[in-house]
């Protein structure tokens, strides 16, 4: 039973992740509380599947040339560093402070975008390349830290910074390889590593994220940017209240 719940999760998650580029957040709490296993134990495996469905994921945008690589490279570079970090705070951290900042970030973001009665989307020609860096490296280490893979905190920024849709979709994909990848690589030093759970969520990871990743360019544009606000919103409450709940415990 507990292998069937695993699996359906990250099918869910996945199909999030692919859709709108969020989905990882849901993925580590339903482990924690709905599987029963230590969060020092479900964080590196939920970055180690990430791994897969960051591959896939990206291979899809990358076809429909919905990413754009230049700032994808900035935001990579910033990241990787900055998740090396995150592995090793896992252990030292305590993650509600973090959760909750997240959480509210998260929950604004969806609001302050759900709001506008109609979007108005810039290039992005105009971010320079250290707020990239340091929009990366944040993004990068509170990733690690959480669990989250990089979308949850990425989408919320670049959304406010007013990016198409499918380009913030696109980059939050990008963002999740150097992350899961150099974060796996600091847990396998610093902590702990569950391979057989990892290898587990992997699979119905990567096919949620194909189908999410297709359903993303098939949708609406204005229908799609709503999607991401509502998710960003339903997420944010979610987080809160999952820290809200823990305090009063």
């Amino acid at each position: 039973m507990q292998l069937i719940a695993v699996i359906a999760l990250g099918l869910v998650s996945g199909l999030l992740i692919g859709c709108v580029g969020i989905g990882g957040v849901i993925l580590v709490p339903a482990l924690v509380f709905l599987g029963d296993i230590p969060i020092q134990r479900a964080i590196p495996a939920a970055l180690l599947a990430y791994i897969v469905s960051g591959v896939v994921a990206t291979a899809i945008f990358a076809q429909q040339k919905s990413i754009r690589w230049s700032m994808a490279a900035s935001l990579c570079v910033g990241a990787a560093p900055a998740a090396f970090a995150g592995a090793w705070a896992v252990k030292n951290a305590n993650p509600r402070l973090l959760e909750a900042a997240i959480g509210l970030l998260t929950l604004l973001a969806g609001i302050n975008s759900l709001r506008r009665e109609k979007r108005t989307e810039t290039p992005g020609e105009s971010i320079a390349t250290p707020v990239l860096l340091l929009i990366g490296a944040g993004t990068g280490f509170a990733s690690a830290v959480s669990g989250t893979g990089g979308p949850l905190v990425l989408v919320p920024i670049l959304i406010a910074l007013n990016l198409p849709v499918l380009t913030v979709i696109g980059l939050s994909q990008a963002i999740q390889l150097p992350i899961a990848v150099v974060g796996t690589v600091g847990n396998v030093l610093f902590g702990e590593l569950d391979w057989y759970l990892g290898l587990i969520l992997a699979l119905p990871l990567m096919i949620g994220s194909w189908q999410g990743a297709r359903f993303a360019h098939l949708m609406n544009r204005d229908l799609l940017a709503r999607a991401v606000s509502l998710v960003l919103i339903i997420i944010g409450v979610f987080i809160l209240a999952n820290v809200g709940r823990r305090l009063l415990a």
